[in-house]
């Protein structure tokens, strides 16, 4: 069974209780202002005595309505952290100093007032909140406000009173503070979902495993499959779990809706199609194992585990609605329709999405709520029959778009999260899934009282989808940003997973460095015949294990409030401690940028600056836990890429880094 991180990670110190009140139309954090011009509508509650409580922070509206956006006060001249959804699928990092710097659908927001003396040395979090049918979101109003905006995604679910749209609490310690924040909400009840620490993680995330996507896309079969497991097996790199990606269901387009759509090849074509059975493609169907004398997924699995020693847990894709299109009408035993994709407007200011766009043009076959349990059952009873050990869920979040004629984004939420938990619970030990496309507090809140695995970011993008011919450097940076900064709000609740990569691309041993230290799954995507055994090596011992961090990476301490995309700055640190010691990486990410007009990610406008080496410097205190608790007085710092030793004698003794452009 996998490790979740110890409790003696991040409980470092105890702060006494700060004062978080409003007084004279302004927010206080002891004698610190934080939030002005405090409109009379906001209310502020305890959400518990103890010395880690926090407060609710609610609002009112002047009537009824199923979207509210309200003000909760100005911000200005405080740096800010915040985590805020770039599309609709996968958020990232966004920093600044006044309310107007806000980003839309903001899910997580950290004030750095330990900057001014008046806090008491204290970080603010404050974290929207799922309640009473409604999610919450943060983002930017006029004149430096900061709007909270509540919606349930249905004209059937309105109100005007929402005591709980927010929670904000404080603390000396950041990383504890977040910690405490969200398991306070999970003891509340607050949603439905428990700390890691609380949960068993799968046991796949312990072990080296390979993704089919990369390597075949749509056109994934079984040979295919088999090949690829050999290749790494022999290279000395055996995989000890497998995910078969999209490719292997059977899936009809409204065009021929009775007819198995069998010739999809590009990556663009599977968002056609709508899931027509339980049952795997004619592929895998005509697959026959000669040794077994059983055909399709079950002699294929078979023969998968029997021929690789190594390999122990066989995972498949699926959509959660059944598949990119959801389910075809009178198909899978479980009644559905096509439903509009209906976007809210804090989505519509997303980044375009390729998969997005096209569930919006064809619409969603949704299974109502009522039904939504015979979906995963039929589906995960037929998997676990067939030697299936778990899924991967994924275009998660496409959910709060249906939610008009169904109830509602929340009802409609936690009737899929409820349904999915059951029937894993039942076919696959409760915890044999991973998510994927689900960077949002519906998600965090609602999904993950069982599920313990999820992605940290956006796709691991072997090159830019808008045609930038440099995109294959510097998104790369850009996706390690997102998983970082992602990690400080999700890595409490699920094991944050950096996605799969490929061990030939040209920054492999950028992401190799990353995933090392991100405590997370390590997995490849590489493509038959292309592998850099070498590099694989240096992760994967000879029996597929990992010798994997035990807690999730984050952001050093001089990392939260900066944005490591920016040309000038220093790298992007992380921290991390492993079964013997602690680890911290240095990363240079610059090249891309969010451009806040055109809404995408782009290749950053300092083209002369990015190739310029970036200076930092790395201390044992950047190993958080070692800030007032450290294990010895002096230490040895061993540069992984330098091959030097270090002697670190005294808290301030820092090791200096040079780290060159687009490399760690």
């Amino acid at each position: 069974m996998g490790d979740a991180p110890s409790n003696e990670v991040y409980e470092t110190q105890l702060p006494s209780k700060p004062t978080i009140r409003i007084s004279g139309k302004k927010l206080f954090l002891n004698d610190l202002p934080v939030l002005l011009d405090v409109p009379e509508s906001v209310t502020l509650m305890p959400a518990g005595n103890s010395a880690l409580s926090g407060h609710f922070l609610g609002v009112t509206a002047e009537a009824p309505a199923s979207r509210h956006v309200a003000s909760i006060g100005k911000l200005r001249s405080i740096t800010f952290s915040s985590i805020f959804r770039f599309k609709a699928w996968w958020s990232t990092l966004w920093v600044g100093t006044q309310g107007s710097d806000l980003e839309i659908e903001t899910q997580f927001l950290l004030l750095n007032t330990p900057e001014k003396p008046e806090s008491g040395g204290l970080y603010l979090l404050i974290l929207p909140l799922i309640d009473a049918g409604f999610a919450a979101s943060i983002q930017a109003g006029t004149e430096d406000n900061v709007d909270i905006c509540v919606e349930s995604g249905t004209s059937s679910v309105i109100s005007n009173d929402f005591p709980r749209s927010a929670y904000i609490n404080s603390g000396s310690d950041p990383y504890l503070l977040v910690k405490e924040s969200m398991r306070e909400l999970s003891r509340r009840k607050l949603g439905n979902f428990r700390l890691l620490e609380d949960k068993n993680v799968p046991e796949f995330v312990d072990r080296f495993g390979w993704c089919t996507w990369d390597a075949f896309y749509l056109s994934v079969e079984p040979e295919g499959v088999l090949r690829g497991v050999e290749e790494l097996t022999r290279g000395g790199c055996p995989p000890g779990f497998l995910v078969i990606d999209d490719g292997w269901q059977s899936i009809s387009t409204d065009q021929e809706p009775d007819q198995e759509a069998e010739s999809l090849a590009s990556a663009d074509n599977e968002m056609a199609c709508r899931l027509a059975g339980f049952q795997e493609n004619v592929k895998f169907q005509n697959y026959f194992s000669g040794e077994r004398r059983e055909g399709g997924f079950r002699g294929f699995v078979k023969d998968l585990k029997g021929r690789f020693e190594n390999l122990d847990y066989v995972y498949v894709w699926h959509a959660l609605c059944g598949y990119w299109g959801g389910v075809r009408p009178g198909k899978c035993g479980v009644p559905a329709r096509i439903l509009p994709v209906k976007r809210s407007p804090g989505l519509k200011g997303t980044m375009e999405d390729r998969a997005e766009s096209k569930m919006v043009l064809r619409g969603i076959g949704a299974v109502p709520s009522e039904s939504v349990r015979d979906l995963y059952e039929g589906m995960y009873s037929y998997l676990s029959q067939v030697g299936i050990d778990g899924v991967k869920v994924d275009a998660i979040q496409i959910l709060e778009a249906l939610g008009e004629e169904l109830g509602g984004r929340v009802h409609l939420t936690n009737a899929y999260y409820s349904a999915l938990n059951a029937a894993a619970n039942k076919y696959f030990k409760g915890n044999g899934v991973s998510c994927s496309m689900q960077n949002s507090n519906d998600f965090l809140l609602l999904g993950t009282n069982q599920i313990a695995v999820a992605r940290a970011g956006d796709d691991f993008w072997t090159e830019d989808p808008c045609g930038d011919p440099e995109g294959s450097y510097w998104l790369q940076g850009c996706h390690i940003v997102h998983c970082a900064y992602n990690s400080v709000w999700m890595g409490h609740v699920v094991l944050p997973d950096w996605d799969m990569f490929l061990s030939t691309h040209q920054r492999a041993h950028f992401h190799a460095a990353a995933r090392a230290i991100s405590g997370g799954p390590i997995y490849v995507s590489d493509r038959l015949g292309q592998h850099d055994l070498e590099l694989l090596k240096k992760l994967v011992l000879p029996d597929s294990t990992l010798l994997r961090c035990v807690a999730h990476a984050q952001p050093t301490r001089d990392c939260l409030f900066i944005n490591p995309l920016h040309p000038h700055g220093p790298p992007l640190k992380l921290w991390n401690i492993n079964r013997c010691t602690g680890v911290v990486g240095a990363f240079s990410c610059d090249g891309g940028e969010w451009c806040r007009v055109e809404r995408r990610f782009r290749r950053a406008r300092h083209s002369p600056e990015r190739a310029q080496e970036r200076q930092t410097t790395a201390c044992y205190t950047d190993v958080d836990v070692w800030r007032t608790d450290a294990p010895s007085k002096s230490f040895i710092a061993l540069s992984h890429l330098a091959e030097k030793l270090t002697v670190l004698s005294a808290p301030d003794n820092k090791v200096p880094i040079g780290v060159g452009a687009s490399w760690f």
